[in-house]
């Protein structure tokens, strides 16, 4: 298809769009059959059965009639496709025609079904209400008739029910009981025979304060069961309205937990003064808590971070801010900052805590010298590496796990000062693995394993990556660390474009929404397009921090950041110093990236790859020869 992306649609009439303009599909026959070989999921229908499943009484002629529609649908789906060359989505195989689809609304309804398995409510919530307005009426819509529809249109009926309920318990997890209740009501008046979302309109109202109503919709269930299907209520409904008459303290939103949050926070805001100091170390435990859950939670910690130093600067004692600042050892696998002047700030605040301490304070020094290597991540201050060695160094001088993963951290950092370095950085993956395991720090064990995804990408030892990559989701599911996922999802997405297989650009589409509302502008911003860019498409437009070297100026063009995308970058400027036969910059670019020769430039990331380096540097090496 050259590059055009087409797309089926069954949630509603069957249609397609080629790059979202509507397909012309003539027809209800023509339909009829894209939507039969949809139904079979690229398997081959033989051109019996579908003449069988057109016409209840064949008419004279019929396989002729098939193969007319199919013909004209090849024309529709593939308009470019020179005159006799094999079609390449639906095509001819056997006795009969399979349609090599490879993205159908309907099945990437039920991957964003699957994908709500592991994710917490905000991202449950935000990913089915995307997915249920995919939905233009009822599956097969104009095929409700059909008997060979009959199965698939019930199984995906089913399946958007499920997700109208998903929706509904997200919501509840999230406390927003009032805004759930709508929906609800409208679900159980259209599908009555639901227990489950009677269930949760009951619980809904409960929670928003609306016992009477709640009791009130038990009744109704009870009443419409037994009439209408004949059915009692089921144990968990009856004893829902028990519970709802004691008011059980595990119907409010978190349950026992949530009794447990309210009731211990409730004691420490009777026990500490509000201008006690211990309040500042338990907020900063409290952010670091908070930034691993994701979306909100990152940006709420970001936010907070930097004031909660500020104040504790401001009571002039300067071992508490030393903690204040040394306790946020979360662990950060993107070597660009989402907030760098932030950054700025906070490296500044640690370099001032840092001459105020004792000899003798060395685990403290060792926390803000940590603090300062992964502040200063992507910068070409010699500061930074300096103080990620001497973090390493006292760590293991002390002893300290948890202290030495912080300062291992640190030095992940401050491993891009030249290409290549991915064996290094692998190294360092897995020390904090070891070191992780044996003394239960999950989140570094975590990153351990994200930094070795992304070492092994480099390398191109895909099933190193994709072990590491397994393990990382097994903690998180394990967990709840849902920011995991979104690293493990791009990669998943690499895996598809190094092997270039074709599902590799909706696959980035896909990782980039997940991206949205993540909290990691250092991360999201220009990736898609960049990704895109490396499978050779155009179609960028937010190139964000990457623009400069996409859209090159070669008489200027600045050294890339020392980060991530360092060998992406380099790969970018030796492609447009070779397009521009610019010989001082191929040379540049051929020092830059030697070092990397045995890497692929950018799967470093473990994000995307713009291809082999030792190619690069050939082709770099054969402009240079013939004009030297």
């Amino acid at each position: 298809m050259g590059g055009v992306q087409v797309v089926f649609g069954v949630l509603g009439p069957v249609t397609a769009w080629s790059d979202g303009v509507p397909i012309a599909l003539k027809g209800p026959q023509h339909r009829a059959v894209l939507a039969r070989l949809i139904v079979a999921r690229g398997r081959v229908v033989p051109v019996g059965l579908l003449v069988d499943d057109l016409w209840t009484v064949p008419p004279p002629g019929a396989v002729g009639a098939v193969r007319t529609f199919v013909a004209a649908l090849r024309r529709a789906l593939e308009p470019d496709r020179p005159a006799r060359t094999p079609a390449s989505l639906l095509v001819t195989e056997g006795p009969g025609y399979a349609l090599r689809a490879l993205e159908v609304d309907a099945w990437r309804f039920e991957r964003a079904m699957s994908s709500t398995a592991t994710l917490p409510p905000q991202e449950v919530l935000a990913r089915l209400e995307e997915a249920l307005d995919w939905w233009r009426g009822p599956a097969y819509a104009d095929f409700a008739d059909a008997p060979w529809a009959t199965a698939e249109r019930s199984r995906l009926a089913e399946l958007r029910l499920h997700a109208v309920e998903r929706q509904a318990e997200a919501r509840l997890a999230l406390g927003l009981a009032a805004e759930a209740v709508p929906g609800l009501d409208a679900h159980v008046t259209e599908h009555p025979w639901r227990e489950d979302a009677w269930r949760l309109l009951a619980l809904a109202l409960y929670r928003s304060g609306r016992q009477g109503d709640a009791l009130a919709v038990l009744r109704n269930a009870r009443t419409r069961l037994v009439e209408q299907l004949g059915v009692d209520p089921s144990p968990a409904l009856r004893q829902l309205e028990t519970d709802i008459l004691n008011q059980a303290s595990h119907l409010e939103p978190g349950g026992a937990a949530g009794q447990v949050w309210a009731q211990a926070t409730a004691a420490y805001d009777r026990a500490v003064a509000s201008g006690a100091r211990a309040r500042l170390e338990s907020t900063v435990g409290l952010l670091r808590n908070l930034a691993v859950t994701g979306a909100g939670g990152l940006e709420a910690a970001r936010e907070h971070r930097l004031a909660a130093v500020k104040a504790a600067e401001e009571l002039g004692d300067s071992e508490l801010t030393a903690r204040v600042i040394g306790a946020y050892d979360v662990p950060a696998i993107w070597t660009r900052s989402d907030d760098q002047e932030q950054a700025d700030q906070l490296v500044a605040a640690a370099e001032r805590a840092l001459t105020a301490l004792q000899p003798d304070q060395r685990a403290a020094k060792a926390r803000l010298l940590a603090t300062i290597a992964l502040e200063s991540r992507g910068t070409t201050r010699e500061r930074g590496p300096e103080a990620a060695r001497e973090a390493v160094r006292l760590a293991r001088q002390l002893e300290d796990p948890a202290l030495l993963a912080f300062a291992l951290n640190g030095l992940f950092m401050q491993t891009f000062h030249r290409a290549g370095l991915a064996p290094e950085r692998d190294q360092i993956g897995a020390q904090l693995i070891t070191l992780s395991a044996r003394h239960g720090l999950t989140t570094y064990e975590v990153l351990g394993r994200l930094i070795r995804l992304q070492a092994r990408s480099a390398l191109a030892d895909w099933a190193r990556a994709d072990e590491h990559a397994a393990a990382a989701d097994q903690l998180a599911e394990r967990h709840e660390l849902p920011l995991v996922g979104v690293f493990t999802q791009w990669y998943q997405a690499l895996r598809l474009a190094a092997a270039d297989e074709p599902g590799a650009e909706a696959a980035y589409r896909q990782a980039a929404v997940r991206l949205e509302g993540a909290g990691m502008p250092g991360l999201s911003n220009g990736l898609l397009s960049l990704a895109l860019l490396s499978l050779g498409s155009k179609e960028g437009q937010d190139w964000g921090p990457y623009e400069p070297w996409v859209k090159l100026d070669l008489r200027k063009v600045p050294d890339p950041p020392r980060d991530l995308m360092f060998e992406a970058m380099w790969s970018l400027i030796a492609r447009a110093a070779i397009a521009a036969d610019d010989q001082a910059v191929m040379r540049r670019a051929k020092a830059a990236l030697r070092p990397a020769a045995a890497e692929l430039a950018g799967a470093g990331s473990g994000l995307l790859t713009f291809g082999p380096v030792a190619d690069l540097i050939q082709s770099l090496d054969h402009h240079m020869s013939r004009n030297p």
